[in-house]
């Protein structure tokens, strides 16, 4: 599926293959549409995608494309929403070997590298009460990087804490492969000498910028407020010294004039104490008046319209009294913040003084409830997803990002309500950062013909010159110029500003190779080409808005491709049939790398659906996709298991039986080494012999623990199929069974156990649910719900499953019974009845995919926290990868998913999580035997008021 590379693309990855691996070249038609998407509603495909993984390789790529004379564009998350992300030629991407850090200067300084997410970099600083500055909405997805080549800020950063204001200093690579630290004397003299050219460029452009007083006013004036069109000029009237010149203009340069690999940050305090309100007012005006009036007073101020409100008041968790605002009603949500109690109280006050005067809708209630503080920034994080989820199949949602003087924020809050009239923009909505003038406008729209098109123009026609013409404002506040807006700087700036852009990109980038078209772009019709489509493809994935706020937790992020990514490319299949194109050999290739980068390497776990703004579960899609292919031999194999449970878990028995005889006999390398030969030449990726590893179960030994008869409270257990069926490893000391622990625990809480009849053939259905069998899923799991329903007397007794994937299944689809697992038992029912002392061990703890979605993380970190000295809860480490059995089809995505587990869990004896499957992949990755959480809480606890003896 390699095409043909046109000149001179092919010399130039013949070039690159001499220093970077294969597997880091990308130039398939998937992988280059799939990798080269970003969350803007542009479209252009790489010729190559290369992940860099070195400044060293980005120095030589750049050295390559220049003597080439080829372009080159650098890409952290790829959340940016202006198309400053994507490229047609060479796409450089920065992965998770970019992720080094620093603390400097007791937290007063953090050196961080472009691939850091935002929120990995404030973990590392809260326990020194201190974060970065700059704090966007997608701070919990974007990196490094793009925040500063964005110049990114937030909701409550403003204009005074966003990079710009809190670099400290900077690595970086210029066009030509040069270094500079500009936090290194000596590489600022080497650089002074070789580049001379460069920097008295930059001090003489600040000299002619300070001899026009008009232009120099004009600088100051408009960085006052959020401005990210064109370059930081203000670099060029804050700072005399021409390094500190050069390093602030890279700030929010979008990659066009040189590549950052390393930045130093000084911190900012993180006050541990706030408070939250959501003040509603009878009309915009009055809410953009009490904004104007706390500036200072307050942290953040979150404007919303009457729409805004509209679009998420019905929806579940939002606060009381919405839909009974008024038609012309607005609202601003505050957040006060304090080094102490007292002085939160203070500010409060001074609040409630400062807008006494200002009419109000309702009287302000603050709370400083982490769960009420919550609910009411849900509504505020709702707005942009709220208009995503409901817009139409094949339309686009475009967020656009402008800033005012906040003394003419209400007149054009009302004159942009106007223009959405005007163009038939009937379901926008309004909403944004009110201490700094700063508005978002989100819209759905149709790319697919030419009249919404042309719609779309001369809508931004109008919005371009109101925003720039009557209010002198900002076209671009925080969201990077990008190619939506690189058009109309000269409109903003002005003629003599715009030539000062055009001379500092001629300076640093002579010939134009780094991310031509953005920030500054000749083309009048630039910001209406290469318009990203989005057919309708599947119902499940339709909703998609290509953000990237799911690409963090996915295991296969690493290896192949994200839920964002698989949902490109498979837009892209049903684009290519809907279009009835020619070139069914091209579409059957690329379907079939879709086979394995999209289907085969998911790990289908559902974590996407939790961190994408409009939930779309892209486990769920790929299961339906799964299903679609099967044929009927396939369907009736599956049939004949799910009827046959005794024979299929006695075929399981028996392979484990022999796998673990084979395991004695040869010993760990010659068995891995025969099996990782029989897994590598047995076939298809994905159709393989099954790749045995060394943390493989045994057959679970007979149950030998007895279930207490006369206890005063009764529970249903149902222990899981692979539990019943899985024991030990061969490596792990403890040959105990799962059932005896779980016994045992419920014995020293005097409960007594009920099983479900037949227990031989339940089972939740997961496994064929997972394999795209939904019909043999269902009929498994209504044959384990009529067990469940007579064993607990309809509901009257709860029901314990000893393994979290089952549970959940179980949960989704059968209601009126109280279903639980370990750590919600514990929680509710043994917690009273028992007595723990902590063991004496550091042990780690892995929170299932299961667990997570459930909500189930923080009670799992707590119990093992009661149960156990130290525990260690691996960071960036989500779901394993192992997907129930796909870890033996595809080790490749278990050992993707678990890269550095071992590092994090060094020192600890042992790992505890709830499910069997997941164990074997982490007991492989870790070096250090996992098994359910029964065991732990089984070594730690005894009857209550019955000393430790009593165990």
């Amino acid at each position: 599926m390699q095409p043909t590379l046109p000149v001179p693309y092919d010399s130039i990855l013949k070039e690159f293959q001499t220093f970077i691996a294969t597997e880091r070249l990308h130039t398939d038609p998937l992988r280059t549409l799939a990798y080269g998407t970003d969350a803007s509603f542009y479209r252009l495909i790489p010729k190559i995608v290369v992940d860099a993984t070195s400044e060293a390789e980005v120095v030589r790529i750049l050295e390559i494309a220049a003597r080439h004379n080829v372009p080159v564009t650098f890409r952290a998350a790829g959340t940016s929403l202006s198309g400053q992300a994507v490229s047609d030629s060479i796409l450089v991407r920065l992965g998770d070997s970019w992720r080094h850090w620093e603390i400097l200067d007791d937290a007063a300084r953090i050196a961080l590298e472009p691939g850091i997410i935002g929120s990995h970099a404030n973990r590392i600083l809260a326990p020194h009460g201190r974060k970065i500055g700059p704090d966007p909405a997608s701070i919990d997805t974007c990196k490094i990087g793009g925040i500063v080549a964005n110049n990114a800020s937030g909701m409550c950063c403003g204009v005074a804490e966003n990079s710009y204001k809190t670099l400290d200093s900077m690595r970086l690579v210029l066009a030509d492969g040069t270094a500079l630290d500009t936090g290194d004397p000596e590489s600022r003299r080497a650089f002074a000498a070789d580049h001379k050219a460069l920097l008295d460029g930059l001090a003489a452009l600040r000299a002619r910028v300070l001899a026009n007083e008009d232009l120099a006013a004009l600088i100051r004036r408009k960085f006052k407020i959020k401005n990210t069109t064109g370059y930081s000029l203000n670099a060029l009237v804050d700072f005399e010294d021409p390094f500190d010149i050069l390093q602030h203009l890279l700030v929010g340069s979008e990659g066009t004039l040189a590549f950052i690999s390393r930045v130093v940050y000084r911190t900012v305090v993180e006050h541990p104490h706030k408070a939250s309100a959501l003040m509603r007012f009878p009309d915009i005006r009055s809410a953009c008046e009490a904004a104007a009036a706390l500036r200072g007073a307050v942290s953040a101020a979150e404007i919303m319209d009457r729409a805004s409100i509209a679009s998420v008041q019905g929806k579940p968790g939002m606060p009381e009294g919405l839909a009974e605002l008024g038609p012309g009603a607005a609202a601003l949500l505050v957040e006060v913040r304090g080094a102490t109690k007292k002085e939160l109280d203070k500010h409060i006050a001074t609040v409630r003084k400062t807008i006494a005067h200002i009419p109000s809708l309702t009287e302000h209630e603050f709370t400083a409830d982490p769960a009420a503080f919550g609910v009411l920034w849900n509504v505020r994080k709702g707005l942009f997803p709220a208009v995503g989820a409901v817009r139409e199949a094949g339309t686009t949602v475009i967020i656009e990002d402008v800033a005012f003087p906040i003394e003419s924020l209400a007149d054009a809050t009302l004159d942009l309500q106007a223009l959405f009239a005007k163009h038939g923009y009937d379901k926008a909505i309004i909403f944004g950062h009110a201490l700094e003038g700063n508005l978002h406008f989100v819209f759905t729209q149709d790319f697919n013909v030419q009249s919404e098109i042309d719609r779309y123009a001369a809508f931004m026609d109008d919005v371009t010159h109101m925003v720039a013409d009557k209010y002198k404002g900002s076209l671009k506040a925080e969201h990077g110029t990008g190619r939506n807006m690189a058009h109309f700087v000269e409109l903003e700036w002005g003629a003599a500003a715009f030539a000062l852009m055009r001379e500092i990109k001629t300076l640093f980038d002579p010939r134009g190779l780094l991310n031509p078209g953005v920030i500054l772009n000749d083309d009048p019709q630039a910001h209406l080409k290469n318009l990203k489509p989005l057919p309708a493809a599947d119902e499940g994935i339709d909703r998609c808005i290509e953000c990237g706020f799911c690409e963090p937790v996915c295991p296969s992020r690493n290896l192949t491709l994200t839920p964002r990514q698989r949902i490109v490319a498979y837009r892209e299949i049903a684009r290519r049939k809907q279009a009835g194109q020619p070139g069914a050999e091209e579409l059957a290739a690329f379907e079939k790398r879709y086979g394995y980068d999209g289907e085969g390497t998911c790990a289908a776990d559902g974590l996407c659906s939790q961190r994408c703004p409009v939930t779309i579960d892209t486990g769920k899609f790929i299961k339906h996709y799964r299903s679609m292919g099967h044929g009927k031999a396939a369907l009736v194999m599956a049939s004949a298991t799910a009827a046959q449970m005794p024979l299929t878990t006695a075929a399981l028995g028996v392979a484990l039986r022999v796998a673990g005889a084979a395991h004695d006999i040869l010993g760990d390398r010659a068995m891995d080494a025969v099996s990782g030969a029989l897994h590598k030449y047995s076939g298809k990726p994905g159709r393989r012999f099954p790749r045995w590893n060394v943390s493989m179960p045994r057959a679970a030994a007979r149950p030998r623990g007895t279930a207490l008869e006369d206890g005063d409270f009764k529970v249903v257990y149902f222990p899981s199929c692979v539990a019943r069926h899985m024991g030990p490893e061969k490596h792990d000391p403890d040959k105990s069974a799962l059932r005896d622990r779980t016994l045992s625990v419920l014995a020293k809480a005097r409960c007594t156990v009920v099983h479900p009849e037949g227990m031989a053939r339940l089972c939740c259905g997961q496994p064929w649910e997972t394999k795209g069998f939904p019909a043999q899923a269902e009929a498994k799991l209504r044959e384990l719900e009529c067990a469940l329903r007579a064993a607990s007397g309809n509901g009257a007794l709860p029901v314990l499953c000893d393994t979290s994937p089952c549970l959940a299944r179980m949960r989704e689809h059968i209601k009126g019974l109280e279903l639980l697992e370990p750590v919600e038992f514990a929680a509710k029912y043994l917690a009273e009845r028992l007595e723990f002392t902590p063991v004496n061990r550091r042990v780690a703890l892995h929170v299932t995919c299961s667990s997570r979605k459930m909500g189930l993380a923080g009670p799992m970190e707590a119990l093992a926290r009661k149960c156990a000295r130290e525990v260690v809860v691996p960071e960036d480490v989500f779901c394993c990868g192992f997907a129930g059995d796909r870890g033996f089809s595809h080790p490749e995505l278990n050992a993707a998913a678990l890269a550095g587990l071992g590092e994090q869990v060094r020192g600890c004896t042992v790992g505890y999580s709830t499910s069997r499957t997941c164990e074997i992949g982490l007991s492989l990755h870790a070096g250090l035997p996992y098994k359910n959480l029964m065991f732990l809480l089984d070594e730690a606890s005894w009857p209550k008021g019955g000393g430790a003896d009593s165990r």
